[in-house]
């Protein structure tokens, strides 16, 4: 019989880089990403016991995550964050290759969509499939198409915006 150790040790392996994407993604911050990953797993090992296998494993650990982050983002001050995340993301830049520099422009893109466009557009970034993220965000798989053109719409004019400076 498998012990739990073992089960979560899988389970962290097969979905930390996702969830770390995730995390990077609301905040911008490679720290503060570790830090709420690793709260993410925190309560992913406190509640393992309590998972039905009624859908993936991977989508419920990203409903844990997505959580995680608002939560955070709730307690935190919006105005500080922001300033603080843009002085990061300048600082990181400028140690970055142009390919990076570009990697760098676009994270700061999505750190300026709501809430509910970070979480599909990481997604799609990590390449879950349609039919996931659809669960995991609650609607309809065709309404998600509608919402993922949109959000990359709003991606492309947010970058072509920025790359002017």
């Amino acid at each position: 019989m498998v012990n739990k150790e073992q089960v979560f040790k899988e389970i962290f392996q097969a979905n930390s880089r996702k969830i770390y994407h995730l995390c990077y993604g609301y905040t911008g911050d490679n720290d503060l990403a570790n830090d709420l990953m690793q709260e993410t797993f925190l309560k992913v090992w406190q509640n393992l016991d309590k998972f039905r296998n009624q859908a993936m494993i991977s989508t419920w650990i990203y409903r844990i995550a997505v959580n995680t982050c608002l939560s955070h983002l709730r307690v935190e001050k919006r105005q500080a964050k922001d300033e603080l995340t843009e002085q990061i993301i300048e600082t990181k830049a400028e140690d970055f290759s142009e390919k990076n520099e570009q990697v760098a422009l676009l994270y700061q893109c999505i750190a300026k969509l709501e809430e509910n466009e970070r979480i599909i557009i990481t997604m799609v970034l990590d390449e879950l499939p349609y039919a996931e993220i659809a669960e995991i965000s609650g609607i309809s798989e065709g309404n998600l198409r509608v919402k993922i053109h949109r959000i990359k719409q709003k991606l492309t004019e947010l970058y072509n915006k920025y790359e002017r400076f």
